[in-house]
């Protein structure tokens, strides 16, 4: 008696409940979803790299303008002080809260930017038709491990309820930055919605080939 067993390479894994299915080529502007959990699992949009790209492309830019310019200004008795996302960090940069700075420093803004940089840098040739650069599979998995270290999205609904709470204490003024780092987020989270890592993957698998 003969065993049939599918070959791993044309097995996909769902990426949200791990349930595998067969690969299948799709027809152009179609998608495939889990059986099971119903996300996506494979697109065929010709247009979707260069959708994810420029998103990346735009959030990065944002994140600079957000490190960049002022957070907001807090106006109470007369005295004004603003402050910007770096000052947030720094705000702990005393003694035994050094640490915390640190992890505050990496989780909102470091780590976002490598990941973006990653992601730019493996997509990249792939949506001019052009082979992938060396390491483009290494930084695509990079970007993809960095995922649930990026908390932007945190820092921005922290710094909300937080205005919240203040804004009947002192007037605020909300500066540039908190708008940037908020289009970051809105950004982010499009933009990971529409990847389809198995349809990246198999790009940069024929394209090296």
């Amino acid at each position: 008696m003969s065993i049939h067993t599918t070959p791993l390479d044309e097995l996909v894994a769902c990426p949200q409940c791990d349930t595998l299915h067969m690969a299948h080529s799709l027809p152009d502007d179609m998608r495939a979803y889990c059986q099971r959990c119903g996300i996506v699992l494979m697109t065929s949009q010709p247009a979707a790299m260069a959708r994810i790209l420029s998103l990346a492309l735009t959030a990065f830019v944002m994140m600079i303008a957000a490190v960049s310019f002022p957070f907001l200004t807090l106006d109470a008795g007369g005295l004004q002080n603003a402050t910007s996302v770096l000052d947030a960090v720094l705000a702990f940069n005393d003694g035994y809260a050094f640490p915390l700075a640190v992890a505050v420093a990496f989780f909102i803004v470091v780590i976002p930017l490598i990941r973006l940089s990653a992601l730019i840098y493996a997509l990249g040739p792939l949506v001019r038709d052009a082979k992938p650069r060396q390491g483009a599979r290494k930084a695509f998995a990079l970007a993809e491990k960095l995922r649930p270290w990026s908390m932007a999205e945190i820092f921005i609904v922290g710094v909300t309820v937080a205005l919240i709470k203040v804004a009947g204490l002192a007037a605020v003024t909300i500066g540039p930055a908190f708008w940037a780092f908020a289009g970051v987020v809105i950004i982010t989270v499009l933009k990971d919605q529409m990847i389809c890592r198995y349809s990246i993957w198999e790009a940069l698998d024929k394209a090296s080939a």
